[in-house]
C-alpha cells in the first residue's frame, strides 16, 4: 500500500493543474460566501437566514471544482493508456483504487479547511454590517459555538466525500466527461427536481436521499427541526452514496479488463 500511496502522490503533485484547482476551491468557496454574505440582511429579530449556511455558501461552488479534480485522477490515467502501466507495476487494482481514494481526499480535505474556515471568518466581519447582531438575536459566527463548529466541520467532509463519490464514479464510467457529468447532475440536478415538486412527500424523500441536499443539512445552526434530514444523518447520506460509488467503482475494475 505504501508504494501506491506513493506513486498516487507522486503522479498528483507533478501535474501542474493540481495546484491551481486546489487553490480554485479555497478562492470560490470564499468568494461565493462573500457575495452571499454582502446580499443577506437581517433587518429584526426572528430573521430566518442561517449566519452559517449563508457564509459557507461557497460549498455550492467549491464541490464542483471538487468534482473536476478528483475525475482525472483515474479517467485522466485512462484517456492517456497510463493506467496499463498503472496496473502493470502494481497489479492488485483496489489497492490502486484504494491509493487514489486517499491522496484525492486528502488534498481536498487540506484545500477544504481554508475554505470553510476563510468563509466564516468572512462572515463574521460581513454579517454583522447586515443585521446579524446579538440585538437581533444572532451571535458572531465562532468556531466555538457547538452548532457552527459542527457546519465548519461537516462541510469539510463534505468536500471530502464529494471527492470520493466522483473517484467512484470515475472508476466506473472511465470517461472524465461523463464522470464529471454524471456526478455533477447528482448534485445539482435533484435538487432542481424537488423544487419543481414541492411540498409533497415524494419532494422530501428526495431531499433526504439527495446527495447535496442530504450532505449539506450538515451546516445548518438555525431551524433544525424544518430540516429533511437530521446534520450528521444526511452527511451519513452523502457517505452511503460515495461508497457505494467506490464499491462499484472497485468492482469494475477488479473484473473488467484495463
Amino acid at each position: 500500500m505504501s508504494r501506491a500511496l506513493r506513486a498516487e502522490w507522486t503522479k498528483l503533485r507533478t501535474v501542474p493543474s493540481t495546484i491551481w484547482l486546489l487553490l480554485a476551491v479555497v478562492t470560490a468557496t470564499v468568494a461565493l460566501g462573500l457575495v452571499a454574505d454582502a446580499a443577506a440582511r437581517c433587518p429584526s429579530a426572528g430573521c430566518h437566514l442561517d449566519p452559517a449556511r449563508t457564509g459557507l455558501t461557497g460549498i455550492y461552488l467549491g464541490q464542483a471544482i471538487v468534482v473536476v479534480l478528483a475525475v482525472p485522477a483515474i479517467s485522466g490515467e485512462y484517456g492517456s493508456g497510463m493506467i496499463h502501466l498503472t496496473f502493470a507495476a502494481m497489479p492488485r487494482r483496489t489497492v490502486v483504487l484504494a491509493a487514489k481514494a486517499v491522496t484525492v481526499t486528502g488534498l481536498t480535505l487540506s484545500a477544504g479547511i481554508p475554505a470553510v474556515l476563510g468563509s466564516l471568518l468572512a462572515g463574521r466581519l460581513v454579517l454583522p454590517g447586515h443585521g446579524f447582531t446579538a440585538a437581533h438575536g444572532i451571535p458572531p459566527l465562532s468556531p466555538t459555538d457547538g452548532s457552527v463548529l459542527r457546519a465548519a466541520v461537516g462541510s469539510v467532509l463534505y468536500l471530502g466525500l464529494i471527492a470520493l463519490l466522483s473517484l467512484g464514479v470515475a472508476a466506473a464510467v472511465r470517461d472524465a466527461a461523463t464522470a464529471i457529468g454524471t456526478v455533477l447532475g447528482l448534485l445539482y440536478l435533484l435538487p432542481i427536481l424537488t423544487t419543481v415538486l414541492g411540498g409533497s412527500d415524494l419532494a422530501r424523500h428526495l431531499r433526504q436521499l439527495s446527495p447535496m441536499t442530504a450532505g449539506l443539512t450538515v451546516q445548518a445552526t438555525t431551524d433544525l427541526r424544518g430540516l429533511p434530514i437530521a446534520p450528521w444523518a444526511g452527511l451519513g447520506v452523502l457517505a452511503a452514496w460515495a461508497a457505494a460509488a467506490l464499491l462499484a467503482g472497485g468492482l469494475l475494475l477488479h473484473f473488467r479488463d484495463a
